[in-house]
């Protein structure tokens, strides 16, 4: 039995069209036995999720139908990740965690995968812990800074919805990370890697803990990562004029990035990343709050998710 967990509002609003239109219709041709629930608002996902590991013992085989936040809200209502064998239909707006697996971006071709072409296999989770004991997991990255900044204002955005509905998106997300970036105040951090000397950044602009290559629509900010090493990648950005950051940052679409002196690639399997300032933070671009002190490790061979053979 398949779980779907459809986000009507993804794609711009054709998240509900696409699984009636084309995903619903496919299982039935196939008698595939599902059952689907409906994300209508924030959290409702986690608490889907979580009332069906609540209900069900074993395994739950789940299909999101949604972007990168659906599929984050969904672990966060897992109490046991090794339980679920996560499917993906990439409906969302960035799609991170479908392009570094190479999930297809058509949604019937990402159901066959699902039901025949994929194989099962383990992946790596990251794990965000705040000093109240608040934790969240993600997928694909956590950032806190600029990029969770950018997420944040975009989750409140009244043009976003439109710009998506027109195919410009991405114009929403340039615009305000050019706001963002000229509004960034001078903020230093400290990065402490698990059993490894402190390094300071100063003026950090943002630090990103990656899982999977890209962040935010498709910057590879870590070209090297690998989803299942057991260690995050990180991306810590600092010391660089905000003139600088326009040339830098467009070349980490390509992974070209670490040219430019003050965008620095660290390793670890866990860390402590301290401001002298509360900023914002993301997982897998979903924003909650504020900290000047987050702990992120790394939880290897977390999950199962169906994706094509290497």
């Amino acid at each position: 039995m398949y779980h779907v967990i459809i986000n009507p509002a993804s794609r711009s609003g054709r998240g509900q069209r696409i699984w009636k239109e084309q995903i619903e219709p496919a299982l039935q041709r196939e008698q595939v036995a599902y059952s689907a629930h409906f994300s209508e608002k924030p959290g409702d996902t986690v608490r889907i999720v979580a009332d069906l590991f609540c209900r069900k013992q074993g395994d739950v085989s789940l299909i999101i139908l949604g972007g990168d936040g659906t599929v984050n809200e969904a672990l966060q209502g897992m109490d046991d990740t090794g339980r679920a064998v996560l499917g993906y239909i990439p409906t969302g707006s960035s799609n991170d965690l479908a392009r570094d697996l190479k999930i297809p971006k058509k949604p019937l071709e990402a159901l066959d995968l699902i039901l025949h072409s994929g194989r099962i296999r383990p992946m790596d989770l990251g794990l965000l812990t705040y000093p109240d004991g608040e934790k969240r997991r993600f997928a694909v990255s956590c950032g806190i800074g600029f990029d969770a900044a950018v997420c944040q204002e975009a989750m409140h955005s009244g043009i976003k919805d439109t710009m998506n509905r027109m195919g410009l998106g991405k114009l929403t997300y340039l615009g305000i990370a050019l706001r963002q970036l000229f509004a960034a105040r001078a903020v230093s951090g400290k990065l402490t890697p698990e059993g490894a000397a402190p390094v300071d950044i100063g003026n950090m602009l943002f630090t990103a803990c990656m899982i999977h290559r890209f962040e935010g629509g498709g910057f590879m900010f870590a070209p090297r990562a690998l989803d299942n090493d057991g260690i995050l990648n990180l991306c810590a950005v600092g010391d660089l004029s905000k003139f600088f950051i326009l040339f830098a940052l467009p070349t980490a679409f390509y992974g070209k990035h670490y040219r430019f002196r003050g965008i620095t690639p660290y390793q670890a399997k866990a860390l402590t990343i301290e401001t002298s300032m509360p900023l914002w933070v993301h997982t897998d671009g979903e924003v909650t709050r504020r900290s000047d002190r987050i702990r992120v490790s790394c939880e290897q061979d977390a999950l199962r998710i169906v994706a094509p053979a290497r």
